[in-house]
């Protein structure tokens, strides 16, 4: 065989082998890591933020929604031998003590702990971070009560009067966040001797249960909707959301929140690295990003709660709209864990049967 045809048989057997799955494999190796962070369905953030991260660490993003909280929990204990994220984050403090039973987070002591208030560390096995927190609680519909000239509530008892009946709509707590957090306001601030009797004189003083936030709030509403409830169940940041997304520019909010002692339930929200993840320091490093101030700032006009970094700063229709709880109801997660959801039948059973 001449020395032409050997040339040409190299070059062929050359092209014949990469056509064979070794340079697939080569080709994939140089594609960017890929980091799947799975939340709930009301997670957002802004594209620069994601973008900026990627950009930094030579990655892809993935942000696997998956039904609220609780649907979003039931999905990574069902996968947790074969994990479907990198990363968890939405489960918060009412749901807190089920995952870290079920062991489904690596710990992890992030410097950016540091920043965070001692009160939102929940877990001091560093395996749930805090993220983020929301206070839940009353708001009411300042035209309305200004109309009619009666005076807005102040506590929970007040809501028991008279002069309050058929004005309040709270969401079911079996099927919303906000409905369960404020169940939870109610057993910390009557005990769960007391909380039932308070829920059977609301029921007597007509008070409306909805199926979820959105309903009660644009739906029922009398600040939202053209619904006949001026008193609602939402969350301390409402007001300034109000503001901030009003078609025409507002002096003050239309609504205000009740923030008294014995209120108010605090939803802390966190973030954990799953087990099995098959990039685990690049998501110790994302984990860093969501705790540090960028991310930090991104969250109250993204999701309209309080970034958990006490030197993030606040935008300003926060800072002159918003009202935080200085005594909101402490109750311990693994109480809560133990006793979710007897307390939700025992609700159940005196309110909606």
């Amino acid at each position: 065989m001449n020395t032409h045809k050997i040339l040409v048989l190299c070059i062929i057997s050359a092209a014949v082998a990469c056509t064979i799955p070794a340079c697939t494999k080569q080709e994939k190796a140089s594609e960017p890591p890929e980091l799947t962070v799975m939340t709930h369905d009301s997670f957002k953030v802004s594209e620069r933020i994601i973008k900026d991260f990627e950009q930094s660490y030579g990655c892809k993003v993935v942000i696997l929604k998956s039904g609220d909280a609780g649907t979003a929990l039931n999905q990574a204990i069902l996968s947790k031998k074969n994990p479907l994220a990198d990363i968890f984050y939405g489960i918060d403090n009412t749901f807190m003590g089920r995952a870290l039973k079920e062991d489904l987070f690596e710990p992890y002591n992030a410097p950016g702990l540091r920043d965070i208030p001692g009160e939102l560390i929940l877990d001091k096995s560093g395996r749930l971070l805090p993220v983020d927190f929301g206070d839940v609680c009353l708001n009411f519909d300042k035209a309305w009560f200004a109309r009619k000239k009666i005076t807005p509530p102040a506590s929970l008892e007040d809501l028991l009067k008279p002069g309050y009946k058929d004005l309040l709509v709270v969401e079911n707590p079996a099927t919303s966040s906000p409905g369960l957090a404020f169940l939870l306001a109610t057993i910390g601030h009557f005990g769960e001797e007391g909380y039932i009797e308070f829920w059977k004189k609301l029921k007597s003083n007509g008070v409306l249960v909805s199926g979820g936030w959105e309903d009660a709030y644009w739906g029922q509403f009398t600040a939202a909707s053209k619904g006949t409830r001026p008193v609602v169940v939402s969350y301390a940041s409402s007001p300034p959301a109000e503001v901030y997304f009003s078609k025409t520019p507002l002096d003050e909010a239309p609504t205000a929140a009740v923030v008294e002692p014995g209120t108010v339930f605090r939803q802390v929200e966190f973030a954990g690295i799953l087990k099995g993840t098959k990039h685990p320091e690049l998501a110790r490093r994302f984990v860093d990003y969501m705790l540090n101030i960028p991310f930090q700032e991104d969250i109250p006009l993204q999701m309209f709660v309080f970034p958990a970094n006490k030197h993030a700063g606040l935008p300003e229709v926060f800072t002159k709209y918003a009202v935080l709880a200085e005594e909101p109801v402490a109750l311990n997660p693994d109480t809560i864990s133990t006793n979710r959801e007897a307390w939700i039948e025992a609700w159940t059973d005196a309110v909606l049967r």
